[in-house]
């Protein structure tokens, strides 16, 4: 079954967090409430209001079910998007070009809760769905109060690890809370006076490793250029670390053919799987040590699917009681919780006697199609991975940087010889501010080169 345009699948009010209970917002009693009490909120939080999940094996994450984050988002003055009407899709949606600004608004960016002096508007604009379907999703694009001249001022495109499944937790929300996790990675490229576009670029029903989300980013960039903001002829860097790398790299992939119009210099992506049967080979079984904290990522990679592809990922028919229960719980989640609840809790666990991801029918082949590679990108990549990362590893990753390589991509990558997920993302943040900051000031992106550490035989 693909989602059609005339019948969008969002998640319905029993499927998202209880918004009727002592969290909800009644009238302006919430108003007031700083940041420092969804601070203490979410510290002295015990079991969420409900069924707990059932015991575990002892040699699983043993935590019980966690309050959700949009359940805590409850608690401030903000309405989520799910109760806000500007996201909502206008009844001729599929009218609209690609790309096409539906409504705009200016709102208060804030950095720790704390209001950060930019100018910040955001866009709802059409993109598509993995299967083509019109959707409607948000973009803000943050300009600094920092005269530029000798030309359009460049953009950065950052596309943040959203690595959810409710769109509380996608950035034009979180940027307005102050929540925003990667927030302040933006400060420095703001500080050399380029705007910012910070699309949510996996949709209001939070996709997640698709090409939708490639799709998402370009027509945001779109939807910026359709903008009154000045930037139509701007040059674009993407940058984007673990799920906000799967974003950027596919949106470099897709560029060429699905939307030549966007003029994109440079893309600087790291810590994301390149193929996802290898990932989900690594991620669904038992792992020693740090690395057993992967387990997360199939949860969410399930959760997640099941809304693009009902039939293959269908919990009902491949997972337990026990696994339907936690798939179920992981559709509102962002992904402090979904990793707090999922590490340590392999999904192999939870399939049904006889099921597995391998031999379920048409998993192998989505895992296939949403796999990087397909197309190969036209302008110049600078990438980078952890050669112990215990979330991703090498052997998802290695084999595409191959192939990108003897199809003659403009490529420029290094494993960095770092242990762990976040270490990498910070040792190789720097870099890639210089080099995205370099060839948005029109500066050459330097030779190809492929600095890799070779997989064992």
């Amino acid at each position: 079954m693909q989602r059609s345009a005339a019948t969008p699948v969002r998640p319905s009010r029993r499927d998202r967090p209880d918004r009727t209970g002592p969290g909800h917002r009644l009238g302006t009693k919430w108003a007031a409430v700083p940041l420092a009490a969804l601070c203490l909120a979410i510290s002295s939080a015990g079991h969420a209001t409900g069924d707990p999940y059932p015991s575990f094996p002892p040699d699983q994450n043993q935590l019980p079910q966690l309050p959700a984050e949009p359940q805590l988002y409850d608690l401030l003055p903000i309405p989520v998007p799910a109760e806000d009407p500007w996201y909502d899709d206008p009844a001729d949606l599929d009218s609209y070009a690609p790309g096409q600004i539906i409504r705009s608004r200016t709102v208060q960016t804030r950095l720790l809760g704390l209001p950060f002096p930019v100018h910040t508007e955001q866009l709802l604009f059409r993109s598509n769905d993995v299967h083509d379907n019109p959707i409607a999703t948000a973009t803000s694009v943050i300009v600094p109060g920092i005269p530029w001249s000798g030309g359009p001022r460049p953009v950065v495109s950052f596309q943040e690890a959203i690595d959810a499944t409710d769109s509380s937790c996608n950035p034009s929300y979180t940027l307005q809370t102050g929540t925003m996790k990667e927030a302040a990675l933006a400060v420095y490229w703001l500080a050399q006076g380029f705007a910012i576009n910070i699309a949510d670029f996996d949709g209001k029903f939070n996709t997640f490793n698709t090409y939708d989300e490639g799709k998402m980013v370009l027509d945001s960039l779109r939807a910026m250029k359709n903008s009154a903001l000045g930037l139509t002829d701007s040059g674009i860097a993407l940058y984007g670390y673990s799920g906000g790398g799967s974003g950027s790299i596919r949106a470099a992939e897709l560029r060429e053919s699905y939307a030549p119009d966007v003029r994109l210099l440079g893309t600087a992506v790291g810590g994301f799987p390149a193929d996802l049967r290898a990932q989900a080979r690594y991620a669904i079984a038992q792992q020693p040590g740090l690395t057993g904290a992967s387990n997360f990522t199939m949860w969410l990679g399930f959760a997640a699917l099941s809304r693009e592809f009902p039939d293959q990922f269908d919990a009902a028919e491949l997972l337990t009681p026990e696994g339907q229960a936690i798939v179920a719980d992981m559709r509102s989640r962002c992904v402090y919780t979904i990793a707090a609840a999922g590490a340590y809790r392999p999904i192999s666990a939870y399939f049904q006697p006889g099921k597995s991801l391998e031999t379920a029918p048409g998993v192998v082949e989505v895992l296939a199609n949403q796999s990087l590679g397909h197309h190969i990108p036209d302008s110049p990549i600078f990438w980078w991975h952890g050669i112990w990362d215990e979330l991703i590893p090498a052997s998802a990753v290695l084999p595409t940087v191959n192939d990108y390589w003897n199809r003659g991509a403009d490529l420029r990558f290094y494993t960095m010889p770092l242990p762990e997920h976040l270490v990498n993302a910070v040792a190789g943040w720097p870099p890639a501010v210089a080099w995205t900051s370099a060839v948005l000031r029109g500066l050459p992106p330097g030779d190809r080169f492929k600095a890799d550490i070779p997989l064992p035989n």
